[in-house]
């Protein structure tokens, strides 16, 4: 029986492995072609759509100036950009700062709205009522400490110009801009850039699959009120309303020049609470949505549900019993040289332990390899000291992953057994 449980593991270590490689070649095709292709910022953008830009705020006053400064200040054309920041149930002073800055002269004469709202339902509730006021064709989401480059929304708008009967939504990039505070933020910033620049490219390069961040995204106003607006029982309402968008036949593209900077935890007990609640937002999405492998759903949505299910189940579980396996012998064999009578707690017929050691060291050489083929990517990054860092990160780092899922699942159990809602708005610490 160890055995065969053994060997699974091993099997699902090496699905894992094809699977980041296959992602992996899907960002380099993306990377080469996109080196090939000249961007050109135009100088007429009479034709473009209008855009409603929101930005739900909770308690914000650090951060939420310096957000709606810079999204004043977008490269596109003021007359088609309405703006509402939602001061949400706010008791700082976020919607003062906002009024001090709607009152500046440069700025008197733009379509800025402050809504503040005392209702529930967390972001997606803020959202949704943001969402009734919404003028724009398209409507655009900022979080709170999003700063976005001067021209990202009009990357956004172009990318969706490209197929505007095809793609629902279109989703930009988002950097730390506070990668190098210490070890912590570092990795954080190293974790953001492997997704964006392997994983998200790589799936859109080979499936034209696409997710929604929580953020520097747009989406169709009608596209958005025809499914309803955001789900207010979701923790991650932006996945959730990425599968809901799907399912209207819609693609949701990348934009990957469309870059916004935001806040990253520099405390791991923040990090860990933010994490723990995307984690477990995630493995709603995943359990909501699992029944459309068995139906007649598009292969796009059943390729994305099984994306998710075997990152947070299947490869998740394989990778905790190989660790524990590890380092169970790991022990096992220190104790040993002080005590020879102890007997190991797993044994093994023939080579097959060696095959798990094979198959976790290649596990680990395709996750150094996709960061620093994300860092290279990235103007700046590729360095001696970030490559240090991701070689030690998938010690440290990349273990908590295990432990914040586990407890997010186990979280989930225990919600359903004292019928507990885990929707509340929270939001990640900042600083100034």
């Amino acid at each position: 029986m160890t055995d065969f449980v053994l060997l699974v593991t091993i099997i699902s270590i090496w699905i894992a492995v094809l699977e980041a490689i296959v992602i992996m070649s899907g960002a380099i095709r993306f990377l080469i072609r996109q080196s090939r292709t000249k961007f050109v910022i135009p100088e007429n953008m009479d034709d473009f759509p209008t855009v409603t830009v929101l930005v739900p705020a909770h308690n914000e006053d650090l951060v939420i100036a310096i957000t709606a400064e810079h999204i004043l200040r977008l490269n596109y054309p003021e007359d088609k950009v309405q703006i509402i920041v939602i001061a949400d149930n706010c008791t700082d002073r976020t919607a003062d700062k906002l009024r001090d800055l709607k009152n500046r002269s440069s700025y008197k004469h733009r379509d800025f709205m402050i809504m503040e709202r005392t209702g529930t339902g967390g972001k997606s509730g803020a959202l949704n009522d943001a969402l009734k006021l919404a003028t724009g064709d398209w409507i655009c989401v900022y979080d709170a400490d999003a700063a976005p480059e001067r021209n990202a929304l009009q990357f956004l708008i172009q990318k969706a110009l490209e197929k505007p009967d095809l793609y629902g939504a279109v989703f930009g990039r988002n950097k730390a801009r506070n990668r190098g505070q210490n070890f912590l933020s570092k990795c954080i910033n190293q974790e953001l850039v492997t997704i964006q620049r392997v994983h998200h490219t790589g799936l859109w390069e080979l499936f034209k699959i696409g997710t929604i961040p929580g953020t520097n995204f747009i989406v169709k106003t009608n596209l958005m009120r025809e499914i309803g607006g955001w789900d207010e029982d979701a923790i991650t309402e932006d996945t959730a309303v990425s599968f809901e968008i799907m399912k209207k036949g819609q693609l949701i593209a990348l934009a990957p020049q469309a870059e916004a900077y935001q806040q990253e935890p520099e405390k791991l007990s923040v990090y860990m609470k933010q994490r723990g609640r995307w984690s477990k937002g995630n493995f709603h999405v995943i359990m909501d949505n699992f029944h459309h492998l068995f139906n007649k759903s598009s292969w796009r949505i059943k390729l994305h549900v099984m994306y998710y299910a075997a990152s947070y189940f299947w490869f998740m579980l394989a990778i905790v019993i190989s660790d524990i396996i590890f380092v169970a012998n790991i022990v096992y064999q220190i104790v040993h040289l002080f005590m020879p009578d102890v007997s190991t707690p797993f044994q093994f017929a023939g080579d097959v332990y060696v095959y798990l050691v094979v198959a976790w060291a290649l596990m680990y050489f395709i996750y150094v390899l996709q960061i620093n083929l994300a860092l290279a990517s990235d103007i700046g990054q590729s360095n001696t000291e970030n490559f240090i860092i991701s070689c030690l990160s998938y010690f440290t780092y990349a273990q908590l992953f295990l432990i914040i899922s586990v407890k997010a699942f186990g979280s989930i159990i225990l919600d359903k057994i004292a019928g507990r809602q885990s929707n509340k708005w929270y939001k990640t610490q900042r600083f100034g």
